[in-house]
Protein backbone atom coordinates (compact mmCIF):
# COMPACT_ATOMS: atom_id res chain seq x y z
CA UNK A 1 0.00 0.00 0.00
CA UNK A 2 1.44 3.37 -0.72
CA UNK A 3 1.94 6.27 1.18
CA UNK A 4 -1.17 8.50 2.03
CA UNK A 5 -1.86 11.33 -0.10
CA UNK A 6 -2.03 13.81 3.22
CA UNK A 7 -4.23 16.44 1.34
CA UNK A 8 -3.96 20.49 1.86
CA UNK A 9 -7.27 22.22 1.80
CA UNK A 10 -6.37 26.12 0.50
CA UNK A 11 -8.35 29.14 1.28
CA UNK A 12 -8.23 32.58 -0.64
CA UNK A 13 -9.65 35.56 1.43
CA UNK A 14 -9.83 38.56 -0.22
CA UNK A 15 -8.90 40.33 -3.89
CA UNK A 16 -4.97 40.18 -3.41
CA UNK A 17 -4.88 36.90 -2.00
CA UNK A 18 -7.12 35.76 -4.94
CA UNK A 19 -4.36 37.39 -7.38
CA UNK A 20 -1.80 35.51 -5.64
CA UNK A 21 -3.90 32.79 -5.71
CA UNK A 22 -4.43 32.66 -9.55
CA UNK A 23 -0.96 32.61 -9.99
CA UNK A 24 -0.36 29.64 -7.55
CA UNK A 25 -2.76 27.95 -9.58
CA UNK A 26 -1.61 28.53 -12.87
CA UNK A 27 1.94 27.30 -11.68
CA UNK A 28 0.33 24.23 -10.67
CA UNK A 29 -1.61 23.12 -13.68
CA UNK A 30 1.40 24.21 -15.89
CA UNK A 31 3.04 21.69 -14.46
CA UNK A 32 0.00 18.99 -15.13
CA UNK A 33 0.25 19.93 -18.39
CA UNK A 34 3.57 18.96 -19.39
CA UNK A 35 3.71 15.64 -21.55
CA UNK A 36 5.00 13.06 -18.81
CA UNK A 37 7.91 11.99 -20.03
CA UNK A 38 8.87 15.35 -20.14
CA UNK A 39 8.78 16.10 -16.39
CA UNK A 40 9.61 13.86 -13.20
CA UNK A 41 6.48 15.03 -10.70
CA UNK A 42 8.60 15.36 -7.53
CA UNK A 43 5.63 17.27 -5.79
CA UNK A 44 2.41 15.52 -5.34
CA UNK A 45 -0.02 17.08 -6.63
CA UNK A 46 -2.90 15.40 -5.71
CA UNK A 47 -2.12 17.04 -1.94
CA UNK A 48 -3.97 20.12 -3.45
CA UNK A 49 -6.43 19.10 -6.26
CA UNK A 50 -9.32 16.45 -6.00
CA UNK A 51 -10.81 14.09 -8.60
CA UNK A 52 -14.43 14.37 -9.64
CA UNK A 53 -16.76 13.06 -12.59
CA UNK A 54 -19.04 15.43 -14.32
CA UNK A 55 -22.75 15.43 -15.45
CA UNK A 56 -21.60 13.39 -18.37
CA UNK A 57 -19.24 10.94 -16.77
CA UNK A 58 -15.71 12.70 -17.67
CA UNK A 59 -12.70 12.81 -15.09
CA UNK A 60 -12.21 16.37 -13.84
CA UNK A 61 -9.05 17.57 -10.98
CA UNK A 62 -10.24 20.85 -9.45
CA UNK A 63 -8.08 22.82 -6.69
CA UNK A 64 -9.45 22.12 -3.26
CA UNK A 65 -10.24 25.30 -2.83
CA UNK A 66 -12.89 28.04 -1.16
CA UNK A 67 -12.28 31.22 -2.54
CA UNK A 68 -14.19 34.50 -0.59
CA UNK A 69 -14.16 37.95 -2.45
CA UNK A 70 -16.25 40.79 -2.83
CA UNK A 71 -19.13 41.67 -5.67
CA UNK A 72 -17.74 42.62 -8.72
CA UNK A 73 -14.30 41.02 -8.86
CA UNK A 74 -14.99 38.18 -10.83
CA UNK A 75 -15.76 39.98 -14.32
CA UNK A 76 -16.94 36.78 -16.60
CA UNK A 77 -16.18 34.70 -14.93
CA UNK A 78 -19.35 32.63 -13.07
CA UNK A 79 -19.45 31.58 -9.42
CA UNK A 80 -20.91 28.43 -10.28
CA UNK A 81 -18.48 27.44 -12.98
CA UNK A 82 -19.14 25.51 -16.05
CA UNK A 83 -17.07 22.40 -15.28
CA UNK A 84 -20.75 20.37 -13.86
CA UNK A 85 -22.74 21.87 -16.12
CA UNK A 86 -25.21 19.88 -18.23
CA UNK A 87 -24.01 21.37 -21.52
CA UNK A 88 -26.72 19.12 -23.55
CA UNK A 89 -29.43 20.17 -21.32
CA UNK A 90 -32.00 22.43 -22.90
CA UNK A 91 -33.90 25.14 -21.12
CA UNK A 92 -36.43 23.94 -18.66
CA UNK A 93 -40.09 25.33 -19.12
CA UNK A 94 -41.14 27.45 -16.05
CA UNK A 95 -43.96 25.81 -14.10
CA UNK A 96 -46.01 29.66 -13.43
CA UNK A 97 -48.23 29.87 -16.58
CA UNK A 98 -48.85 34.10 -15.50
CA UNK A 99 -46.61 36.65 -17.22
CA UNK A 100 -42.88 36.47 -17.47
CA UNK A 101 -40.46 39.65 -17.54
CA UNK A 102 -36.84 39.09 -18.26
CA UNK A 103 -33.85 41.27 -16.71
CA UNK A 104 -30.49 40.99 -17.97
CA UNK A 105 -27.75 42.60 -16.83
CA UNK A 106 -25.13 43.38 -19.44
CA UNK A 107 -21.97 41.29 -19.57
CA UNK A 108 -18.54 42.83 -18.96
CA UNK A 109 -16.58 43.11 -21.94
CA UNK A 110 -14.32 41.22 -23.03
CA UNK A 111 -10.68 42.06 -23.17
CA UNK A 112 -7.92 41.67 -25.54
CA UNK A 113 -5.42 38.51 -24.64
CA UNK A 114 -2.47 38.72 -22.07
CA UNK A 115 0.89 38.17 -24.38
CA UNK A 116 1.69 34.25 -24.98
CA UNK A 117 -1.30 33.04 -23.35
CA UNK A 118 -2.23 31.36 -27.08
CA UNK A 119 1.00 29.46 -26.66
CA UNK A 120 -0.14 27.41 -23.24
CA UNK A 121 0.62 23.84 -23.88
CA UNK A 122 -1.96 21.04 -23.75
CA UNK A 123 -3.69 19.76 -20.70
CA UNK A 124 -3.70 16.31 -20.35
CA UNK A 125 -6.24 14.77 -21.62
CA UNK A 126 -7.10 12.01 -19.20
CA UNK A 127 -9.36 15.45 -17.35
CA UNK A 128 -12.44 17.15 -18.98
CA UNK A 129 -11.60 19.96 -20.15
CA UNK A 130 -14.65 21.96 -20.96
CA UNK A 131 -14.34 24.30 -24.23
CA UNK A 132 -13.37 27.88 -24.03
CA UNK A 133 -13.08 27.23 -19.59
CA UNK A 134 -9.19 26.44 -19.64
CA UNK A 135 -8.23 28.81 -22.57
CA UNK A 136 -10.05 31.80 -20.51
CA UNK A 137 -6.78 34.18 -20.72
CA UNK A 138 -6.89 34.41 -24.10
CA UNK A 139 -9.71 36.59 -24.09
CA UNK A 140 -8.10 38.71 -21.63
CA UNK A 141 -6.65 42.23 -21.38
CA UNK A 142 -2.93 43.04 -21.22
CA UNK A 143 -0.91 43.57 -18.24
CA UNK A 144 -2.17 46.80 -17.64
CA UNK A 145 -5.74 46.40 -18.14
CA UNK A 146 -5.84 43.61 -15.72
CA UNK A 147 -7.95 44.32 -13.09
CA UNK A 148 -9.34 41.38 -10.93
CA UNK A 149 -7.72 37.95 -10.73
CA UNK A 150 -10.17 35.91 -12.92
CA UNK A 151 -8.90 37.92 -15.74
CA UNK A 152 -5.71 35.32 -16.25
CA UNK A 153 -6.86 32.37 -14.14
CA UNK A 154 -6.16 29.30 -16.32
CA UNK A 155 -7.92 26.79 -14.93
CA UNK A 156 -11.48 25.54 -13.85
CA UNK A 157 -12.69 25.71 -10.46
CA UNK A 158 -15.43 23.39 -8.50
CA UNK A 159 -18.46 24.82 -8.67
CA UNK A 160 -18.15 24.68 -4.72
CA UNK A 161 -15.25 26.89 -4.69
CA UNK A 162 -16.26 30.47 -5.23
CA UNK A 163 -17.78 31.93 -2.52
CA UNK A 164 -18.67 35.82 -3.22
CA UNK A 165 -19.43 38.51 -0.28
CA UNK A 166 -22.83 40.31 -2.16
CA UNK A 167 -22.83 43.04 0.92
CA UNK A 168 -19.70 44.82 -0.14
CA UNK A 169 -17.89 45.73 -3.58
CA UNK A 170 -14.83 45.64 -5.00
CA UNK A 171 -13.38 48.91 -5.27
CA UNK A 172 -16.31 50.42 -3.88
CA UNK A 173 -15.59 53.95 -2.76
CA UNK A 174 -18.34 53.79 0.62
CA UNK A 175 -19.32 50.17 0.35
CA UNK A 176 -15.97 48.47 0.77
CA UNK A 177 -14.62 46.28 3.26
CA UNK A 178 -12.46 48.30 4.98
CA UNK A 179 -11.93 47.50 8.29
CA UNK A 180 -11.02 44.81 10.72
CA UNK A 181 -14.36 44.87 12.90
CA UNK A 182 -16.80 44.69 9.20
CA UNK A 183 -14.83 41.71 8.16
CA UNK A 184 -14.76 39.58 11.46
CA UNK A 185 -19.29 40.55 11.65
CA UNK A 186 -19.53 38.87 8.21
CA UNK A 187 -18.26 35.81 9.74
CA UNK A 188 -20.00 36.15 12.57
CA UNK A 189 -23.45 36.30 9.94
CA UNK A 190 -25.19 32.84 10.67
CA UNK A 191 -25.68 32.77 6.76
CA UNK A 192 -22.46 33.33 5.58
CA UNK A 193 -20.89 30.58 8.69
CA UNK A 194 -23.25 27.71 7.35
CA UNK A 195 -22.28 28.47 3.65
CA UNK A 196 -18.44 28.22 4.37
CA UNK A 197 -19.02 25.31 7.02
CA UNK A 198 -20.99 23.30 4.02
CA UNK A 199 -17.92 23.84 1.68
CA UNK A 200 -15.47 23.18 4.21
CA UNK A 201 -17.33 19.88 5.11
CA UNK A 202 -17.32 18.94 1.25
CA UNK A 203 -13.97 19.33 0.53
CA UNK A 204 -12.76 17.44 3.79
CA UNK A 205 -15.21 14.45 4.39
CA UNK A 206 -13.73 13.25 1.11
CA UNK A 207 -10.22 13.46 2.26
CA UNK A 208 -8.27 10.16 3.39
CA UNK A 209 -6.02 11.95 5.51
CA UNK A 210 -6.47 15.72 5.66
CA UNK A 211 -3.37 17.20 7.25
CA UNK A 212 -4.66 20.90 7.25
CA UNK A 213 -5.26 24.14 6.02
CA UNK A 214 -3.40 27.02 3.74
CA UNK A 215 -4.79 30.11 4.17
CA UNK A 216 -4.38 33.25 2.06
CA UNK A 217 -5.75 36.33 3.35
CA UNK A 218 -5.20 40.02 2.67
CA UNK A 219 -3.92 41.83 5.75
CA UNK A 220 -4.32 45.38 5.04
CA UNK A 221 -8.11 45.65 4.59
CA UNK A 222 -11.39 43.80 6.32
CA UNK A 223 -10.51 40.71 5.64
CA UNK A 224 -7.46 40.37 7.86
CA UNK A 225 -11.13 40.08 10.68
CA UNK A 226 -12.43 37.30 8.13
CA UNK A 227 -8.96 35.73 8.53
CA UNK A 228 -8.93 35.92 11.93
CA UNK A 229 -12.25 34.28 12.46
CA UNK A 230 -11.54 32.07 9.62
CA UNK A 231 -8.63 30.39 11.72
CA UNK A 232 -10.72 30.44 14.82
CA UNK A 233 -13.08 28.67 13.42
CA UNK A 234 -10.60 25.82 11.63
CA UNK A 235 -9.05 25.52 14.93
CA UNK A 236 -12.38 24.54 16.63
CA UNK A 237 -13.70 22.45 13.97
CA UNK A 238 -10.35 20.69 13.06
CA UNK A 239 -8.08 20.32 16.02
CA UNK A 240 -4.83 19.05 15.22
CA UNK A 241 -4.46 19.75 12.07
CA UNK A 242 -2.18 22.56 10.85
CA UNK A 243 -3.12 25.80 9.95
CA UNK A 244 -0.23 27.51 8.07
CA UNK A 245 -1.52 31.69 7.27
CA UNK A 246 -0.24 34.18 5.00
CA UNK A 247 -1.24 37.60 5.14
CA UNK A 248 -0.90 38.99 2.00
CA UNK A 249 -0.26 42.78 1.19
CA UNK A 250 -0.01 44.34 -2.46
CA UNK A 251 2.79 46.88 -2.70
CA UNK A 252 1.60 50.35 -1.35
CA UNK A 253 2.00 53.57 -3.22
CA UNK A 254 2.38 55.21 0.13
CA UNK A 255 -0.78 57.08 0.07
CA UNK A 256 -1.50 60.22 1.67
CA UNK A 257 -4.67 59.55 2.76
CA UNK A 258 -4.51 59.82 6.72
CA UNK A 259 -6.98 57.62 7.49
CA UNK A 260 -6.79 54.83 4.95
CA UNK A 261 -3.17 55.04 6.31
CA UNK A 262 -4.19 54.55 9.68
CA UNK A 263 -6.79 51.86 8.83
CA UNK A 264 -4.30 49.73 6.87
CA UNK A 265 -1.95 49.91 9.98
CA UNK A 266 -4.47 49.04 12.65
CA UNK A 267 -5.88 45.73 10.00
CA UNK A 268 -2.26 44.62 9.98
CA UNK A 269 -1.93 44.51 13.73
CA UNK A 270 -5.13 43.28 14.51
CA UNK A 271 -4.56 40.84 11.48
CA UNK A 272 -1.14 39.38 12.43
CA UNK A 273 -1.84 39.30 16.60
CA UNK A 274 -5.32 37.15 15.68
CA UNK A 275 -4.14 35.22 12.99
CA UNK A 276 -0.83 34.03 14.39
CA UNK A 277 -2.98 32.80 18.18
CA UNK A 278 -5.17 30.90 16.31
CA UNK A 279 -2.49 29.56 13.27
CA UNK A 280 -0.09 26.66 13.54
CA UNK A 281 2.43 29.60 11.62
CA UNK A 282 1.76 32.97 10.39
CA UNK A 283 3.66 34.48 8.13
CA UNK A 284 3.38 37.98 6.00
CA UNK A 285 3.50 38.05 2.60
CA UNK A 286 4.62 41.55 0.90
CA UNK A 287 7.18 43.58 -1.39
CA UNK A 288 6.75 46.28 1.08
CA UNK A 289 10.04 47.31 3.34
CA UNK A 290 7.84 47.43 5.68
CA UNK A 291 4.20 47.07 7.21
CA UNK A 292 3.74 50.36 8.37
CA UNK A 293 1.95 53.79 7.20
CA UNK A 294 5.31 54.73 5.11
CA UNK A 295 5.91 51.06 3.18
CA UNK A 296 9.16 52.85 1.76
CA UNK A 297 11.02 51.02 -1.55
CA UNK A 298 9.69 47.36 -2.82
CA UNK A 299 11.48 44.58 -2.60
CA UNK A 300 14.17 44.85 -5.80
CA UNK A 301 15.77 41.75 -7.69
CA UNK A 302 18.95 41.72 -9.81
CA UNK A 303 17.10 39.87 -12.50
CA UNK A 304 12.91 41.10 -11.61
CA UNK A 305 11.97 44.12 -14.18
CA UNK A 306 8.41 44.03 -12.28
CA UNK A 307 6.15 46.68 -12.55
CA UNK A 308 5.43 47.60 -8.78
CA UNK A 309 2.10 49.12 -10.04
CA UNK A 310 0.58 46.12 -11.13
CA UNK A 311 -1.17 43.73 -8.64
CA UNK A 312 -0.68 40.83 -11.69
CA UNK A 313 3.02 41.38 -11.35
CA UNK A 314 3.80 41.25 -7.20
CA UNK A 315 1.72 38.80 -6.39
CA UNK A 316 3.53 36.73 -9.54
CA UNK A 317 6.53 36.76 -7.30
CA UNK A 318 4.80 36.19 -3.80
CA UNK A 319 3.12 33.19 -5.76
CA UNK A 320 6.56 31.25 -6.86
CA UNK A 321 7.84 31.87 -3.64
CA UNK A 322 4.47 30.47 -1.93
CA UNK A 323 4.92 27.27 -4.51
CA UNK A 324 8.85 26.71 -3.40
CA UNK A 325 8.14 27.40 0.11
CA UNK A 326 5.29 24.42 0.56
CA UNK A 327 7.23 22.08 -1.15
CA UNK A 328 8.15 19.93 1.94
CA UNK A 329 4.60 18.79 2.85
CA UNK A 330 4.01 18.45 -0.76
CA UNK A 331 6.69 15.72 -1.31
CA UNK A 332 5.12 12.15 -2.04
CA UNK A 333 8.49 10.98 -0.16
CA UNK A 334 8.45 13.02 2.76
CA UNK A 335 6.93 12.29 6.00
CA UNK A 336 6.93 15.86 7.13
CA UNK A 337 3.72 17.31 7.31
CA UNK A 338 2.36 21.05 7.22
CA UNK A 339 1.76 20.53 11.17
CA UNK A 340 5.48 19.10 11.86
CA UNK A 341 6.66 22.09 9.59
CA UNK A 342 4.98 24.51 11.81
CA UNK A 343 6.66 22.30 14.65
CA UNK A 344 9.94 23.03 13.85
CA UNK A 345 9.57 26.81 13.51
CA UNK A 346 7.43 27.81 16.08
CA UNK A 347 8.57 26.77 19.21
CA UNK A 348 9.38 29.32 22.23
CA UNK A 349 5.88 31.23 21.27
CA UNK A 350 7.27 32.19 17.89
CA UNK A 351 3.96 31.68 16.01
CA UNK A 352 5.23 34.38 13.03
CA UNK A 353 8.16 33.78 10.23
CA UNK A 354 9.11 35.09 7.57
CA UNK A 355 9.80 34.27 3.83
CA UNK A 356 12.85 34.91 1.87
CA UNK A 357 13.43 34.29 -1.98
CA UNK A 358 16.14 34.46 -4.56
CA UNK A 359 13.94 34.31 -7.91
CA UNK A 360 16.16 32.99 -10.09
CA UNK A 361 18.74 31.40 -8.05
CA UNK A 362 21.61 33.01 -9.39
CA UNK A 363 23.50 29.99 -11.33
CA UNK A 364 25.28 30.14 -14.47
CA UNK A 365 24.51 27.35 -18.10
CA UNK A 366 27.37 25.41 -17.14
CA UNK A 367 28.21 26.44 -13.43
CA UNK A 368 27.07 23.47 -10.81
CA UNK A 369 25.74 24.26 -7.52
CA UNK A 370 28.85 24.47 -5.12
CA UNK A 371 30.26 26.57 -7.23
CA UNK A 372 27.15 29.39 -7.28
CA UNK A 373 26.97 28.86 -3.65
CA UNK A 374 30.44 30.26 -2.77
CA UNK A 375 30.02 33.83 -3.59
CA UNK A 376 26.94 34.30 -1.01
CA UNK A 377 29.03 31.86 2.10
CA UNK A 378 28.56 35.13 4.52
CA UNK A 379 25.39 36.44 2.73
CA UNK A 380 22.53 34.58 1.40
CA UNK A 381 21.32 35.76 -2.52
CA UNK A 382 17.48 35.79 -1.38
CA UNK A 383 15.07 39.12 -0.30
CA UNK A 384 12.70 39.24 2.78
CA UNK A 385 9.11 39.37 1.75
CA UNK A 386 7.84 39.46 5.08
CA UNK A 387 9.17 43.37 5.43
CA UNK A 388 12.13 41.76 6.88
CA UNK A 389 15.21 43.34 5.60
CA UNK A 390 17.35 41.84 3.18
CA UNK A 391 16.78 38.41 4.87
CA UNK A 392 20.33 37.48 5.03
CA UNK A 393 22.93 36.80 8.32
CA UNK A 394 24.57 40.28 7.03
CA UNK A 395 22.23 42.36 8.38
CA UNK A 396 22.94 41.10 12.25
CA UNK A 397 19.70 39.10 12.20
CA UNK A 398 20.17 36.03 14.25
CA UNK A 399 18.16 32.92 12.74
CA UNK A 400 17.02 30.82 15.35
CA UNK A 401 15.48 28.16 13.25
CA UNK A 402 14.31 27.90 9.16
CA UNK A 403 13.11 25.08 6.68
CA UNK A 404 15.11 25.95 3.25
CA UNK A 405 14.23 25.00 -0.38
CA UNK A 406 15.89 24.72 -3.55
CA UNK A 407 14.54 24.00 -6.98
CA UNK A 408 15.95 23.78 -10.12
CA UNK A 409 19.59 21.91 -9.92
CA UNK A 410 19.72 18.61 -11.77
CA UNK A 411 21.61 15.85 -10.32
CA UNK A 412 24.89 15.73 -12.18
CA UNK A 413 24.74 19.85 -11.29
CA UNK A 414 24.96 19.20 -7.68
CA UNK A 415 28.06 18.55 -6.70
CA UNK A 416 31.90 19.83 -7.75
CA UNK A 417 33.33 17.60 -10.49
CA UNK A 418 36.71 18.71 -10.20
CA UNK A 419 39.71 16.95 -11.46
CA UNK A 420 41.09 14.59 -8.59
CA UNK A 421 43.99 15.63 -6.38
CA UNK A 422 43.18 19.29 -6.97
CA UNK A 423 42.85 21.14 -3.37
CA UNK A 424 39.48 22.17 -3.59
CA UNK A 425 38.53 26.22 -2.43
CA UNK A 426 35.77 25.40 -0.11
CA UNK A 427 34.20 22.04 1.98
CA UNK A 428 31.49 22.50 -0.13
CA UNK A 429 33.38 21.55 -3.36
CA UNK A 430 34.73 17.83 -1.83
CA UNK A 431 31.17 16.85 -0.78
CA UNK A 432 29.05 14.04 -2.25
CA UNK A 433 25.75 14.59 -2.38
CA UNK A 434 23.32 17.67 -3.25
CA UNK A 435 21.56 17.91 -0.09
CA UNK A 436 25.32 17.84 2.03
CA UNK A 437 26.43 20.68 -0.22
CA UNK A 438 23.34 22.88 0.93
CA UNK A 439 23.37 21.55 4.32
CA UNK A 440 26.44 22.54 4.95
CA UNK A 441 25.95 25.99 3.09
CA UNK A 442 23.13 26.88 5.23
CA UNK A 443 24.68 25.75 8.57
CA UNK A 444 27.65 27.65 7.55
CA UNK A 445 25.56 31.09 6.79
CA UNK A 446 22.91 30.83 9.86
CA UNK A 447 25.64 28.55 12.75
CA UNK A 448 23.68 27.91 15.68
CA UNK A 449 20.02 27.66 13.62
CA UNK A 450 18.01 24.91 13.74
CA UNK A 451 17.82 23.95 9.32
CA UNK A 452 16.36 21.98 7.16
CA UNK A 453 16.71 21.71 3.75
CA UNK A 454 14.96 20.11 0.95
CA UNK A 455 16.97 19.89 -2.74
CA UNK A 456 14.45 19.41 -5.90
CA UNK A 457 15.54 19.08 -9.25
CA UNK A 458 12.57 20.43 -11.25
CA UNK A 459 12.59 24.09 -11.58
CA UNK A 460 9.92 26.27 -11.19
CA UNK A 461 7.91 25.91 -14.56
CA UNK A 462 5.93 29.36 -15.47
CA UNK A 463 3.39 28.87 -17.88
CA UNK A 464 1.94 31.75 -20.15
CA UNK A 465 -0.11 33.59 -17.84
CA UNK A 466 3.30 34.32 -15.71
CA UNK A 467 4.50 37.88 -16.54
CA UNK A 468 7.53 37.96 -18.80
CA UNK A 469 9.37 40.70 -16.48
CA UNK A 470 13.05 38.96 -16.22
CA UNK A 471 16.06 40.70 -17.66
CA UNK A 472 17.87 39.87 -20.70
CA UNK A 473 20.75 38.13 -18.46
CA UNK A 474 18.28 35.10 -17.91
CA UNK A 475 17.91 32.20 -20.32
CA UNK A 476 15.07 30.10 -21.67
CA UNK A 477 15.93 27.75 -18.53
CA UNK A 478 15.99 30.32 -16.09
CA UNK A 479 20.24 30.48 -15.48
CA UNK A 480 22.12 33.45 -15.40
CA UNK A 481 24.11 34.80 -18.15
CA UNK A 482 27.40 36.99 -17.70
CA UNK A 483 26.66 38.58 -20.60
CA UNK A 484 23.07 39.73 -21.48
CA UNK A 485 21.39 38.61 -24.18
CA UNK A 486 19.86 40.98 -27.43
CA UNK A 487 16.84 39.49 -27.87
CA UNK A 488 14.52 39.53 -25.38
CA UNK A 489 13.96 36.87 -23.05
CA UNK A 490 11.43 33.82 -23.08
CA UNK A 491 11.80 32.41 -20.18
CA UNK A 492 9.75 28.58 -19.56
CA UNK A 493 11.61 27.51 -16.03
CA UNK A 494 13.51 29.49 -13.33
CA UNK A 495 15.66 27.68 -10.35
CA UNK A 496 14.43 29.05 -7.04
CA UNK A 497 15.87 29.50 -3.45
CA UNK A 498 13.41 29.80 -0.70
CA UNK A 499 14.07 30.21 3.10
CA UNK A 500 10.56 29.98 5.76
CA UNK A 501 12.62 31.19 8.76
CA UNK A 502 11.90 32.77 12.60
CA UNK A 503 15.11 35.36 13.23
CA UNK A 504 15.50 38.63 15.32
CA UNK A 505 14.78 40.51 12.00
CA UNK A 506 10.62 40.02 13.01
CA UNK A 507 11.55 42.02 16.59
CA UNK A 508 12.46 44.93 14.63
CA UNK A 509 8.90 44.21 11.68
CA UNK A 510 6.92 43.63 15.16
CA UNK A 511 7.98 46.18 17.51
CA UNK A 512 7.78 49.26 14.95
CA UNK A 513 4.26 48.29 14.39
CA UNK A 514 3.72 48.61 18.10
CA UNK A 515 5.93 51.87 18.30
CA UNK A 516 3.84 53.25 15.22
CA UNK A 517 0.90 53.22 16.26
CA UNK A 518 1.80 54.28 19.91
CA UNK A 519 2.11 57.31 18.55
CA UNK A 520 -1.17 57.72 16.95
CA UNK A 521 -4.05 58.82 18.67
CA UNK A 522 -6.57 56.62 17.70
CA UNK A 523 -9.53 57.57 19.23
CA UNK A 524 -9.34 59.89 15.74
CA UNK A 525 -10.46 56.96 13.99
CA UNK A 526 -13.72 56.59 15.09
CA UNK A 527 -15.52 54.90 12.48
CA UNK A 528 -13.28 51.86 13.09
CA UNK A 529 -14.35 51.08 16.52
CA UNK A 530 -17.92 51.86 15.36
CA UNK A 531 -17.59 49.04 12.78
CA UNK A 532 -17.00 46.34 15.51
CA UNK A 533 -13.66 46.41 17.35
CA UNK A 534 -14.04 47.57 21.39
CA UNK A 535 -10.93 50.30 21.70
CA UNK A 536 -10.26 48.10 25.24
CA UNK A 537 -9.91 45.12 23.36
CA UNK A 538 -7.24 46.99 20.55
CA UNK A 539 -5.15 47.99 23.53
CA UNK A 540 -5.38 44.59 24.44
CA UNK A 541 -4.32 43.67 21.18
CA UNK A 542 -1.42 46.17 21.11
CA UNK A 543 0.47 44.33 24.65
CA UNK A 544 -0.13 41.21 22.62
CA UNK A 545 1.94 42.61 19.76
CA UNK A 546 4.76 43.79 22.49
CA UNK A 547 4.85 40.52 23.76
CA UNK A 548 4.80 38.86 20.63
CA UNK A 549 7.69 40.78 19.35
CA UNK A 550 9.51 40.10 22.72
CA UNK A 551 9.58 36.48 21.44
CA UNK A 552 12.25 37.36 18.43
CA UNK A 553 14.55 39.69 20.76
CA UNK A 554 18.47 38.61 21.06
CA UNK A 555 18.15 39.26 24.30
CA UNK A 556 15.92 37.50 27.54
CA UNK A 557 13.49 40.52 28.85
CA UNK A 558 13.83 42.60 25.59
CA UNK A 559 16.21 45.62 25.50
CA UNK A 560 13.23 48.30 24.54
CA UNK A 561 11.50 50.76 27.21
CA UNK A 562 8.24 51.17 26.54
CA UNK A 563 7.07 54.06 24.51
CA UNK A 564 3.82 55.33 25.99
CA UNK A 565 1.86 57.43 23.48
Amino acid sequence: MGEPCREVLTLQLGHYANFVGAHWWNLQDTVLSLPGEKVDHELCSDVLFRRGVTLKGLETYTPRLIALDLKGSLCSLREEGCLYEDLDATSSVPAWKGGLTRHQEEPPGEKPPLADLGHQSPRQERFARVPDAGDRGKRRGTEQNVSVWSDFLQLNLHPRSLCVVTEYNHEGETDGLESFGRGEALLRDSRYVAEIEDRLHFFTEECDYLQGFQILCDLHNGFSGVGARMVELLQDEYPGRGLLTWGTCPVDSGDTDLRKGLFRLMNTIMGIVQMAGHSSLFCPLTLNSNLGRRPGPPASFPHLLYDTRLQYHSSAVLALALDTVTAPYRLPSSHLSMAGLAENLNFCGRKVSSVSVSLPFPIGPDSCLPDALLPYMTSPPWTSLSACGNGGSSSGARCFSQSVVLRGVSKQRQISHGPAGVKQRSALQSLATGEEVLQHYVNSAFPGAVSAVNLLQQPARLGPSFPPFFSSSITKEGFTRSEPSREPPGVDSVPVLSALQTSTALHHTLRSLYEEIRRVDVRRCSSFFSAGVEEDAFQETLQELKSLSQCYSSTTGGDESDEEG
